[in-house]
């Protein structure tokens, strides 16, 4: 049970970090931290019952490091949710497309690269999307700490959606 993770927030509710459940019971134990949100069950010692935590908030605000997010595959793919920004296709396998070309002067940048599927690749070529009469879905653009954050979570527990603003 102790190995179970905790959403960390910050004062002011944006999430802050990820931490083991074991981490986030001494934070609560040292009144570092509020309980938000509580897994089933409960920590128990021999005077003390304790819920385990699922999100807690830190007591003070704390300035987070900006961290910068890595340009590769992996990730356009994962900004993009391995959606092909031409037609919308989840096919595999996926590239990365250059919106403009690098034979125009196209760089490796988060607002030029889009996940692509092999046919609107191939079909739009060494060309901008224009050029081939195609459309972009979305305007790419460089993802931000939140991010991050999600890229660290598989499969995030219910109670912490609301908090990394993931919906329902």
């Amino acid at each position: 049970m102790v190995e179970r993770k905790v959403l960390v927030l910050n004062q002011n509710y944006e999430p802050f970090t990820i931490c083991s459940a074991k981490r986030a019971i001494v934070l609560l134990y040292l009144h570092k931290v509020q309980l938000v949100e509580k897994y089933d069950g409960f920590v128990r010692s021999v005077n003390t019952r304790m819920p385990l935590p699922s999100v807690v908030r830190l007591n003070r605000y704390i300035r987070k490091p900006f961290r910068e997010i890595n340009l590769n595959r992996k990730n356009i793919l994962r900004r993009d949710r391995h959606i092909c920004q031409y037609c919308g296709k989840n096919s595999k396998p996926m590239t990365v497309d250059h919106i403009i070309p690098k034979s125009y002067g196209g760089d490796d940048s988060w607002e030029n690269l889009v996940t692509a599927c092999l046919a609107c690749n191939n079909r739009k070529a060494d060309r901008t999307p224009e050029e081939a009469n195609m459309e972009l879905i979305r305007k790419p653009v460089k993802p931000g700490y939140l991010f991050y954050l999600q890229s660290l979570i598989r499969r995030p527990h219910h109670t912490w959606k609301p908090y990394l603003f993931m919906g329902k």
